[in-house]
């Protein structure tokens, strides 16, 4: 596939997590797929430790359960900008929400998506996990930091 198209089909999928519907998430991952985020930062410590999904349901049922009960309002995502070199596409991306504990959040990210035969077999996540931290600390405040 060429740079382009996976290049949509990324756009595409994440059209398809703002649905929320399990099947439709399901069906853009390989069904050995994983997604990746740091150790230790504080979305995976409010889901006890999960930081390294494996297999695209238990992905599915992040994107389409678990998340909505650490981000539960209030959730916009701001896109920076998809660039793709061949199988790998990156996202830049600006998360914020109101968290279960009332406070703000507000957090940029990079994504680092690797596709096989068009469908998502990876997904590398980084984020500023101390500014993470710090918002999950700090509920109904609003900070700049």
């Amino acid at each position: 596939m060429s740079s382009a198209s996976n290049k949509q089909r990324v756009i595409d999928a994440w059209k398809v997590f703002a649905t929320r519907d399990a099947k439709l998430v399901r069906d853009v991952f390989t069904p050995d797929a994983e997604w990746l985020a740091p150790a230790g930062n504080a979305t995976a410590l409010a889901l006890d430790g999960t930081h390294h999904l494996i297999g695209r349901d238990r992905i599915a049922r992040f994107l389409t359960e678990e998340f909505r009960t650490v981000f539960v309002d209030h959730v916009s995502i701001e896109f920076g900008g998809f660039y793709a070199d061949g199988d790998t596409v990156v996202v830049e991306m600006r998360l914020r929400a109101t968290l279960a504990h009332g406070g703000h959040y507000d957090n940029e990210y990079v994504f680092v998506f690797e596709l096989e035969s068009g469908l998502i077999h990876r997904v590398r996540e980084y984020m500023d996990t101390q500014r993470g931290a710090a918002w999950f600390r700090s509920p109904a405040t609003e900070r700049a930091l």
